[in-house]
Formats: C-alpha cells, structure tokens, sequence
C-alpha cells in the first residue's frame, strides 16, 4: 500500500497551492502532511481523523492551510493559501501507524511515508 503526493510547485508569496495524496487503502487511518525545509528537520504541518471530523494544523499554518479528505476518492488534501517564502519545503503526506488515530502522527510516529512533493515560495 502506498501513498502518492501532487501538487507541488512554484509559486509567489501570497499565491496557492493544493497538495493531494492519494491514499488508497488508508480510508481508517488517521493521516498528515509533514514538511522539510531546506536544511531542516522534517516537521508535522497538519492532520486529519479518519473520517475527517477532526483537523489540526500547526500554528505557522493557521488560518493559511487547511487539511481535509475524500475517503470515497481515497485522496487527503492540503489547501495552502497565501503562501510565504518560509513554507518553501519538500511535503509529504503521512499515515498513522494505527487507524482511527492521529496522536501518533502528532508524535512523528508515521506508519506509511509518501514521497515528498516540492512547494516553492518565491517573495
């Protein structure tokens, strides 16, 4: 089972992004998208619950990003508005080691890796 990132790319600050994993066989499983920037330790961006009843993003993201899911399309997404130079990074989207929970993700305990999708934010 694997997951599949898209959407990065290079954008001006203030511009959008959406970020989409598809996570197919990961409908029970709580899910996140984590970020490295360059030089940087790989850090915890957002996540969602299972069904997508409850969210979490970081405080750099708040009121920017916003994380949801379509378990029917098996896709978790990551919607980045107004984007700055600092969230310039590599993103991966994540699964929980354990469905019907995210406390592991906001542990950096990860089950599945997806590979990184690249966001560049130019000022």
């Amino acid at each position: 089972v694997q997951l599949q990132a898209s959407g990065g790319g290079s954008v001006q600050a203030g511009g959008s992004l959406r970020l989409s994993c598809a996570a197919s066989g990961f409908g029970s499983y709580g899910m996140g998208w984590f970020r490295r920037a360059p030089g940087k330790e790989r850090t915890l961006v957002a996540t969602i619950s299972w069904n997508g009843a409850n969210t979490y993003v970081v405080d750099s993201v708040k009121g920017r990003f916003t994380i949801s899911r379509d378990n029917a399309k098996n896709t978790v997404y990551l919607q980045m508005n107004g984007l700055k130079p600092e969230d310039t990074a590599e993103y991966y989207c994540a699964a929980s080691a354990q469905p019907y929970t995210t406390s592991l993700l906001r542990r950096n305990i990860v089950g599945t890796w997806g590979q990184g999708t690249q966001v560049t934010v130019s000022s």
